[in-house]
């Protein structure tokens, strides 16, 4: 059994114990993640290669960001570590009586090392990580825009609330439209010429002359019923111009981004398999490399599950029975992905033939008769061992072979 070297990571630092193959405490003490104490851990640890002729056992805890330090040094450098999730370390290192400090915890880490079974860190091709970054920054802006719509809805509510009923509240036309005319009093006064040129001169959206000669009707219709609950000077009506122009923009945001990914992606295995597959498209297969990763680091589609939450948890202590639930200890956003994903397959399913589909089918109808969200989830388990199998095996997909026809 080789040396442990355990840390327990905080913001700026850790706390690291050393413990030799007798379970005997060597070393302790605070480590700043600066490059001095890096190029100190680096003499420590080849100084026990030399001893103990093999490579300590290095373990951590994941703690986000702050982690992210140690991580890529034993990367660099080339050191074997094992990275615990946060739930696994608890329960590995729980015991009787409550004693939590940054150093207590370090030594549990390293003491529990010898006898549980803690897998490697297989370390990711920087492609990966590039692309979680980049589908963290898509849920950021996706976010960002679900507070801006909520946004404009109160203030439109104030200045102009037929504006919502006119125009489709996602489309870049009606976030053009809401910056020319934010309140009534902008189109009263105005001819329906000058209104549908106005139309086609600044709004981005390319309009044909008689779908904008339409639009100016409409808004001038709806300009003369309207009773707003401020007047065309308050300063409500130029904060929902800075609404609509910088939801605007993050739209232009996310499909640079996609752009982006796809463009990292073209040339992958994986998004070519996944492409392949009906109903996910350029979009949701990037942002599915972005969430898995690198999928060959899993042994089998259970851990793949167990991954994204949706393995199966089970409760039975004598005559007293649960419901089967999925756990939801796993990755919520890739979680979310993969439910529209089947969504998205169900409202294709017209323009070709989708296994996945089938099988939805046959759960919603006698004697199964599932309910829908039991179905779709279901659905997600059957997507998750496809992409697996097509992806290890580098197989693009085949409704006739997936279909058993």
């Amino acid at each position: 059994m080789p040396s442990v070297i355990a840390f327990d990571v905080s913001m700026g630092k850790s706390y690291m114990v050393i413990y030799n193959a007798d379970r005997v405490c060597i070393f302790e003490g605070e480590m700043l993640h600066e490059r001095s104490f890096f190029e100190r851990l680096y003499n420590q640890i080849k100084a026990l290669i030399q001893k103990d002729a093999q490579a300590p056992d290095i373990v951590f805890e994941a703690t986000g960001v702050y982690s992210r330090q140690l991580e890529r040094f034993f990367t660099e450098y080339g050191f074997p570590y094992c990275l615990l999730n946060p739930l696994e370390s608890k329960l590995q290192t729980a015991s009787m009586r409550m004693h939590k400090t940054d150093k207590s915890d370090a030594h549990r880490l390293a003491q529990t090392h010898f006898t549980a079974t803690r897998r490697i860190k297989k370390p990711q091709e920087a492609y990966y990580d590039q692309m979680r970054a980049l589908s963290r920054y898509y849920k950021e802006l996706d976010e960002e825009l679900s507070l801006i719509r909520s946004r404009i809805h109160t203030l439109l509510q104030l200045t102009f609330p037929e504006m919502e009923s006119l125009f489709t509240q996602k489309s870049e036309l009606f976030l053009n439209i809401l910056q020319l005319f934010p309140h009534p009093d902008c189109v009263r006064h105005l001819s329906k010429t000058v209104v549908r040129n106005r139309l086609l001169t600044n709004t981005e959206k390319k309009l044909a002359p008689k779908t904008a000669e339409k639009k100016a009707l409409q808004l001038l219709e709806a300009a003369q019923d309207s009773y707003p609950a401020v007047d065309a000077e308050d300063v409500r009506c130029d904060q929902l111009r800075v609404y609509a122009k910088r939801h605007l923009a993050i739209l232009r945001q996310r499909e640079a981004l996609i752009k982006q990914m796809a463009e990292l992606s073209k040339e992958r295995k994986d998004y070519q398999v996944l492409i392949s597959f009906p109903g996910i498209g350029p979009n949701t297969a990037v942002r599915l490399i972005g969430e898995i990763g690198d999928l060959t680091r899993f042994d089998n589609h259970k851990q793949l599950n167990a991954y994204a939450g949706i393995d199966i948890r089970r409760f039975q202590s004598g005559t007293l029975f649960y419901k089967d639930k999925i756990n939801k200890r796993g990755n919520s956003y890739l979680r979310k992905i993969l439910y529209f994903t089947i969504q998205n397959m169900i409202r294709q399913r017209r323009f070709g033939g989708n296994h996945i589909v089938d099988y939805y089918d046959k759960l919603k109808t006698q004697p199964y008769n599932k309910r829908h969200k039991v179905a779709s989830i279901a659905c997600v388990n059957k997507l998750l061992k496809s992409l697996f199998h097509l992806i290890t095996h580098d197989l693009h997909y085949d409704y006739q072979l997936a279909a058993g026809k």
